[in-house]
């Protein structure tokens, strides 16, 4: 399925509902797949389960599936002849216990004469293998009571440990003073003992170990050695008892693998078809009638996205000789919602769905066409109607007579004039494919248009005017407006302006009509004005001292009556710098007086940095007007 159509309908949305109903994850993505069908016999059938699992939820609860989970890998490792772990042992025996309670489930639903109870034939009854994993599997290891040589081996072992560490504690009864610390250890799995490095000869044994200081040595005595020998002889024991009872529950499984494999695959369409009752519960829906006549009639249809609280159901009807619906009405006004409620319902129908309706005849199609939203995308460079008319055009390259098509702002996004035209143009293309339409606009000529063409016919969406609010409502027959003029006037838009706008919409000046205590002129209310920032003296008095000295005036520097030249005019605190001899210097403008100005020596415009700058400071600023450099100025540190 076209995931893009998908999302613009919100159908990815309700699979997402779906797919939480669903137990096992096979089925969720099965779902996340799914797509509508095009086999009416095959969407019959599929109708009809999803009818019957509600039936059978209602009279007997939420059925007990099984997760499944790992089962897949558990028969992967029987086909190769391989031994099943304990856990994995265990799982299976869980998902036995859970066919056997399915079938029971079954076999209830079959009392009220429910079609789909009778998948319990279909289920094997394997009880019995059932019963002897969980008596030999325990708590995801093989039982001690297994088998009599298991419980006789297990018991032995445990005497075993029990005799080498009393025999341990002897030792360290005997020996105290020898030993670092008065109880054993393990090291590499062996029981030991810690002696002191100086006592080692005194015990007899093999040392396994030594602490990180090399104080301590870690001894196993003689007697404890042969001890293990015996106790690792009794684990062999263990172990291949172990095993030969895993293989044997494992041969067991396989010859019964077909059954299993044959209940699984029951399962798993069950968990689909119980899904889509849960649904179907969760939105209080209904099975649908299917036709191929292209007519669809909804009754009390909602979105079944939205709060049934919410949601003001519509009534729809489209087929036979109309083809196309044209729906007009006010911005907010649920024109979007109720396209996108005709298209959702019919796809879902289509997939084999309950339907969120109080009654409905749907028909089947071959394919979903629609353009909803902006679709601006400024990675594509779309504009809104760019991105419009690309979707138009794919609509129009792939719509036959088995189509349903929705359009939502039909001709938007240009100017209104030319977007008119297009619209309808393009009604009169889908009108010609024989198609099943709907759309929605604002624009006047296509309500027109809808009113006087053979197959269209107009619908809107209900306003109450006295609140301003969408009734959400949908009246089929009926061209309705966007009163975007009575909504002004409403909200406190002066008469004058609006008999302006009613004179540039339709040609005519009309005296106001719309309301008799409408403002006659627009009332001018006093607003806040911008305040703007005082200068403040210390920035006059900068502003003064800034023009005081200029660039290359010849200036005396008191006390020593040095004659200089100003190399950078004034700062904000008064500062400026002054070039003597072979040296620049800041000094307070209070220490300079004014010798001779700049304009009397110099001609407009001079290029001080003939002045100020180093040679090479200028050659490369000459080289950067010209060409691009790697080289950079250098200023002359402050002093």
């Amino acid at each position: 399925m076209n995931l893009k159509i998908e999302k613009a309908i919100e159908f990815n949305q309700v699979k997402e509902k779906w797919m939480e109903l669903a137990v096992t994850e096979k089925v969720r993505e099965v779902i996340r797949e799914i797509t509508y069908m095009k086999s009416e016999s095959k969407l019959r059938k599929c109708l009809r389960e999803t009818t019957e699992s509600r039936q059978l939820m209602e009279v007997c609860g939420t059925p007990p599936i099984s997760r499944m989970e790992g089962i897949e890998e558990i028969l992967s490792i029987v086909r190769m002849e391989a031994c099943l772990s304990a856990s994995q042992l265990e799982s299976l025996e869980k998902n036995l216990v859970g066919i056997r309670r399915l079938k029971e489930y079954l076999k209830r639903g079959k009392h009220y004469q429910i079609p789909l109870a009778f998948y319990e034939e279909n289920l094997y009854d394997l009880e019995t293998l059932q019963r002897e994993i969980a008596a030999q599997i325990r708590n995801g290891s093989v039982d001690d009571r297994a088998s009599n040589q298991l419980y006789t081996i297990r018991n032995d072992i445990l005497k075993k440990e029990t005799k080498m560490k009393e025999k341990v504690d002897t030792i360290i009864r005997a020996n105290k003073d020898s030993l670092s610390d008065s109880f054993s250890t393990l090291r590499n799995g062996r029981l030991c003992i810690p002696v002191k490095k100086e006592y080692r000869h005194k015990i007899t044994g093999s040392i396994l170990d030594k602490s990180s200081t090399g104080n301590t040595v870690f001894i196993e005595p003689t007697a404890i050695s042969a001890m293990y020998e015996e106790l690792q002889l009794l684990k062999i024991e263990e172990e291949n008892e172990v095993l030969r009872i895993l293989y044997t529950l494992t041969v067991k499984v396989s010859e019964v693998l077909e059954e299993i494999v044959e209940n699984n695959k029951t399962i798993a369409k069950l968990d689909f078809i119980f899904s889509k009752g849960k649904l179907s519960l969760d939105m209080e829906g209904i099975e649908p009638e299917i036709n191929t006549e292209r007519i669809i009639e909804l009754k009390e249809a909602r979105h079944p996205l939205m709060e049934k609280s919410i949601c003001v159901p519509i009534d729809f009807s489209v087929g036979g000789l109309v083809r196309g619906v044209i729906i007009t009405g006010p911005n907010t006004g649920g024109k979007t919602v109720a396209i996108k409620t005709v298209a959702l319902n019919s796809m879902m129908a289509q997939c084999g769905l309950h339907v969120s309706c109080k009654k409905a005849n749907i028909c089947m199609n071959s394919n979903y066409l629609c353009d909803i939203g902006d679709g601006q995308n400024l990675a594509e460079n779309l504009s809104t109607f760019s991105a419009h008319i690309k979707n138009v055009q794919e609509i129009l390259n792939m719509v036959n007579p088995e189509s349903l098509v929705i359009m939502d702002e039909l001709g938007s996004g240009t100017d209104p004039q030319e977007g008119m035209g297009i619209a309808i143009a393009i009604l009169e293309e889908l009108r010609k494919s024989k198609c099943l339409f709907l759309v929605t606009t604002h624009y006047p000529d296509v309500k027109t248009y809808g009113e006087n063409t053979e197959g269209l016919i107009n619908a809107r969406m209900t306003f109450d005017k006295e609140t301003l609010k969408p009734l959400y409502q949908l009246i089929i027959g009926e061209s309705g407006e966007s009163c975007a003029f009575y909504i002004a006037q409403k909200l406190g838009l002066s008469s004058t302006i609006l008999d302006r706008a009613k004179q540039a919409a339709y040609g005519t000046f009309i005296a106001s009509d719309f309301l008799e205590d409408g403002k006659k002129h627009v009332e001018q209310k006093r607003t806040d004005k911008i305040e703007k920032a005082k200068t403040s003296r210390k920035q006059e008095g900068y502003k003064i001292l800034n023009d005081k000295y200029q660039l290359g005036d010849s200036v005396m520097v008191l006390p020593d009556k040095k004659i200089g030249i100003v190399c950078e005019k004034i700062n904000e605190k008064g500062i400026l710098r002054v070039q003597l001899q072979k040296k620049k210097i800041y000094i307070n403008h209070t220490r300079v007086k004014l010798l001779v100005a700049a304009e009397s020596m110099y001609p407009e415009d001079y290029d001080f940095s003939i002045v100020f700058d180093s040679v090479e400071n200028r050659k490369i600023r000459h080289d950067m007007d010209r060409k691009y450099t790697t080289d950079s100025i250098v200023y002359e540190e402050n002093r």
